[in-house]
C-alpha cells in the first residue's frame, strides 16, 4: 500500500495545501472503497481512502504539539496509523472510518512521542501513559483557572482525580518528565559551544598525571628489583626466581631437589635473599626520595 512520502519541515505548509486539495469522500463511497479493498486487494481503493482522510491526521497531530517534536514527524507517524486503519477497518459494521481509525492514528503518535523523548523507557503501563498525555493538558487547565482551590493534595491531587491514577504516580511521572535525555557531546549553553557537558563529569579512576606518575614508579621499581638481584649470589638469585618471581612458583622441597640439598637449606637461603633484596630495595628508595608505601 501507498505510504504518504516524508515530510520535510519547510514543506510543511505546502503539504498542508495538497491535502487539504483531497476530497472527501461520503458515508457510501467510504464503504464501497472499503469493500473493494477488502474483497479483491484493490490498492487505489485504499489509497482513495488514506488521501481522503490525511487532512484529519494532521488536525490530530497538532494536538501533541507540546510535546516539542517536529510536527513534520507527528504527521508521518499519524499517517502511518491511518495505513493500519484502512488495513484493519470493517466497513460492514456501522461507523465511519475516521472514527475508527482516530485510535490508530493517536497510538502511532504518542509511540513515536514516548521513544523519542527519552532513552529510558516512560508510559510502559496504561497508567503511566494516560499520565504522560494527561499531565501537561491538566497543568494548563489549573493555570487558566489560577489553580485548584480547596482540592485534598492541592493541584497533584487533582490531577490524580481527574486522570484516575495514584497521587504518587502523578509525583512520579512529574520527577521523570522534569529531566531529558542529554548528549555528552552538547555545549552546556548557546554562547560556549567549546565546552561539553561530558567534559564535566568525573573520571572513575586516576588522573593522566596520576597513571603517568604510576607507570613511572613502576618502571623505577623493576630497574630497583633488577639491581637488586645483581647482588644475589647465583644460588640465591635462582631461588628467587623459582620461589618469587615464576608464574607458577616450585616448592622448597622441588628447589631442595634441583640443586642437591635439603628443603630447610632451600628455606634457609630463601630467607637469606628475601633479606639481602628488602635491605638494598630499602636504601635504594630513600635515596630516591620515594615513600617505601608507593613502591609496593
Amino acid at each position: 500500500m501507498h505510504v504518504p512520502a516524508a515530510i520535510a519541515p519547510d514543506s510543511l505548509s505546502r503539504y498542508m495545501e495538497e491535502v487539504a486539495a483531497y476530497p472527501l469522500v461520503t458515508a457510501d463511497e467510504e464503504k464501497l472503497l472499503a469493500r473493494q479493498y477488502r474483497r479483491a486487494n484493490d490498492r487505489k481503493a485504499a489509497e482513495r481512502l488514506i488521501t481522503a482522510n490525511l487532512r484529519f491526521v494532521v488536525k490530530i497531530a497538532y494536538e501533541y504539539r507540546s510535546h516539542g517534536l517536529p510536527m513534520a514527524d507527528l504527521i508521518q507517524e499519524g499517517n502511518l496509523g491511518l495505513i493500519r486503519a484502512v488495513e484493519k477497518f470493517n466497513p460492514d459494521k456501522n461507523i465511519r472510518l475516521i472514527s475508527y481509525a482516530v485510535w490508530w492514528i493517536r497510538a502511532f503518535i504518542q509511540n513515536h512521542i514516548l521513544h523519542s523523548w527519552s532513552l529510558v523507557k516512560v508510559g510502559t503501563t496504561q497508567a503511566q501513559r494516560r499520565l504522560f498525555f494527561g499531565l501537561a493538558r491538566a497543568r494548563r487547565e489549573i493555570e487558566r483557572h489560577d489553580g485548584v482551590e480547596g482540592e485534598v493534595g492541592g493541584d497533584r491531587g487533582w490531577i490524580a482525580r481527574r486522570l484516575k491514577v495514584r497521587e504518587q504516580e502523578v509525583a512520579d511521572m512529574e520527577a521523570r518528565l522534569s529531566g531529558r535525555d542529554c548528549s555528552l557531546d552538547a555545549p552546556l549553553d548557546q554562547e560556549d559551544h567549546r565546552t561539553t557537558h561530558g567534559e564535566l563529569l568525573p573520571h572513575p579512576g586516576s588522573s593522566q598525571e596520576a597513571q603517568l606518575a604510576d607507570l613511572e614508579l613502576s618502571h623505577l621499581t623493576a630497574k630497583m628489583v633488577q639491581q637488586a638481584l645483581g647482588h644475589l649470589d647465583p644460588r640465591e638469585r635462582a631461588i628467587v626466581e623459582l620461589r618469587l618471581m615464576a608464574d607458577a612458583p616450585m616448592t622448597l622441597t622441588d628447589v631442595g631437589r634441583r640443586f642437591g640439598f635439603s628443603r630447610e637449606r632451600a628455606r634457609q637461603l630463601e630467607t637469606r635473599a628475601r633479606g639481602k633484596l628488602k635491605s638494598f630495595l630499602e636504601d635504594a628508595l630513600a635515596a630516591a626520595h620515594i615513600p617505601q608505601g608507593n613502591a609496593a
